[in-house]
């Protein structure tokens, strides 16, 4: 298992390198100055301009302030954001509660719905309920993130008023200092009445929004693993022996079956932290996505640098998690070449 384990993390360590170039190069061709924007309206003069641009290192050759960056990341320092000073780690993980808590619970959403609606399909192939579940797997799989919240912001919010438009909570009828940075936690360590249920309800929206991409690729993916499965000879023979469908379906076929599935969920990670930038812009939820939409406004480059190449090295660690996780699942894939 330990060899498996560090033939995996040797795998991750070119990728994480490519992030790097990928990230500093692309942020550079984003159209305007960090300087420029920082002097504001009134200006500044000449010699406080070079300055700040030298302040900044954007007074050197691509290949130092590349090779700078290199260094810091290697270090453990992502930078400081030009606007407000801070640590990009220390904004990062201020605002990441709000982004995990939304997608964590955005990925329950996709889970708990998308496996039993792929396993009803793949049972039922081929009649109505299999038919609904991948016409509607298409139809979420289809639509744009931003159109749908959109939607679903004017019909249930603004039209039928059954949940509140954007925030975490009510700010007016409940206030409390953030303990975890989880509201659905920190609303239950406040002890007041009703906080827990507001935080609930403000979460509906965004986790519906986050989730259906995911919940239509699970559900197709399961699908599809399970009717292989079911063509197997070990499930005829258990059905054979009069073993009960639940244990057949349940116990058998599907547990043979979540290696693709297992797979998605990984990859679909990705998907959520980049889905979250939308979302959190749509309902104004005050994570990672919305900080990085105003660091592209305002051309912070540390802080686009650094949290987008925190997200990926999460996203890195979590495939890197579900490959153990393939391990444990199937024992043969420790000793495949």
């Amino acid at each position: 298992m330990l060899k498996y384990f560090l033939r995996r993390v040797m795998l991750t360590l070119p990728t994480f390198f490519a992030l790097m170039f990928v990230t500093f190069v692309a942020i550079r061709l984003v159209p305007g100055d960090p300087v420029e924007v920082r002097r504001g309206e009134r200006g500044i003069d000449p010699e406080r301009l070079a300055l700040l641009r030298h302040e900044m290192g954007l007074d050197q050759p691509i290949w130092k302030q590349f090779a700078d960056y290199v260094w810091h990341l290697l270090h453990g320092d992502f930078g400081t954001s030009i606007v407000t000073s801070e640590k990009i780690t220390t904004e990062f993980f201020t605002l990441f509660p709000a982004t995990v808590e939304l997608s964590l619970m955005a990925m329950l959403f996709a889970v708990v719905i998308g496996v039993p609606a792929g396993v009803i399909a793949a049972v039922r192939r081929g009649t109505a309920a299999d038919h609904v579940v991948m016409g509607g797997s298409v139809v979420g799989y289809s639509m744009p993130i931003f159109w749908w919240g959109l939607l679903l912001v004017m019909l249930v919010s603004e039209r039928w008023g059954l949940t509140p438009v954007s925030g975490r909570i009510d700010p007016i009828q409940y206030y409390f200092d953030p303990v975890t940075g989880f509201m659905l936690i920190d609303s239950l360590l406040s002890g007041q009445e009703g906080a827990f249920g507001d935080a609930v309800h403000h979460l509906i929206l965004p986790t519906i929004v986050l989730g259906t991409v995911p919940l239509a690729v699970i559900a197709r993916i399961t699908r599809s693993s399970m009717l292989e499965v079911l063509s197997e000879d070990y499930v005829r023979t258990a059905r054979a022996k009069g073993l009960s469908p639940f244990r057949v379906v349940g116990l058998h076929a599907l547990r043979n079956a979540m290696i693709p599935v297992v797979t998605s969920i990984g990859l679909q990670i990705g998907t959520l932290l980049a889905g979250a930038v939308l979302t959190e812009t749509i309902f104004s939820w005050p994570g990672i996505g919305k900080w990085l939409i105003e660091s592209i406004a305002r051309r912070d480059y540390p802080a686009l640098q650094g949290g987008i190449m925190l997200i990926s090295s999460i996203v890195i660690v979590v495939n890197l998690a579900v490959d153990m996780l393939y391990g444990l699942i199937n024992p043969r894939l420790r000793h495949a070449r």
